[in-house]
């Protein structure tokens, strides 16, 4: 049985991961990602209410695409249309007043952007997080979390992937060494 979880809203801060028009509009699995933006959308309400730090990642590249990574890889994704606003947040999820909006051109919310000297000046000790997709850029996001010492917590149910499979492996293989995985209510429930 998982320790009992607590949360002080101000040391922790939500990250919310690429939760944009492109990606939500994706099919999703196990949860659909309306689903997923629903419980988004719960957590920030109450973060933002308890006073808690929201912070949303999306992931941009450049007109041209040029700032996009192309190593050689065995699988590389399938082309993705990015038609205007694809990269917009979801209006429901934000960003609200004191909302910090953080764009990526990795998997990772870490690598190239403000995001640790953002949780670092405002003193966040525990990331909450959640996002599409679960085995992508929210597993990529945790790992930089964990190798900067930060104290996690997934959000099984505010996380989605485009398997079900992907999402199962990442919740019960990698995610339990280096984070606690909660759910929704869990989490609100632990927040004060």
């Amino acid at each position: 049985m998982p320790e009992p979880l607590t949360l002080d809203a101000a040391t922790t801060a939500l990250v919310l991961i690429d939760l944009q028009q492109g990606i939500v509009a994706r099919d999703t699995m196990p949860h659909a990602a309306a689903n997923v933006v629903a419980n988004a959308v719960r957590l920030a309400d109450a973060f933002r209410a308890a006073g808690a730090l929201v912070v949303l990642v999306r992931v941009s590249y450049s007109d041209d695409g040029r700032d996009m990574l192309r190593p050689p890889v065995d699988n590389p994704p399938p082309p993705m249309p990015r038609p205007p606003g694809w990269d917009r947040v979801v209006p429901e999820v934000g960003p609200r007043d004191g909302d910090i909006v953080v764009t990526k051109r990795n998997w990772g919310a870490f690598h190239g952007t403000d995001l640790e000297l953002q949780l670092r000046r405002r003193g966040i000790r525990t990331i909450v997080l959640g996002g599409i997709a679960t085995n992508f850029g929210v597993e990529s996001t945790a790992r930089g979390a964990f190798e900067r010492a930060y104290a996690q917590v997934i959000v099984e149910d505010a996380t989605s992937a485009l398997s079900a499979g992907a999402h199962e492996f990442a919740l019960t293989t990698i995610f339990p060494r280096f984070a606690r995985i909660r759910s929704t209510d869990e989490v609100l429930a632990a927040l004060r």
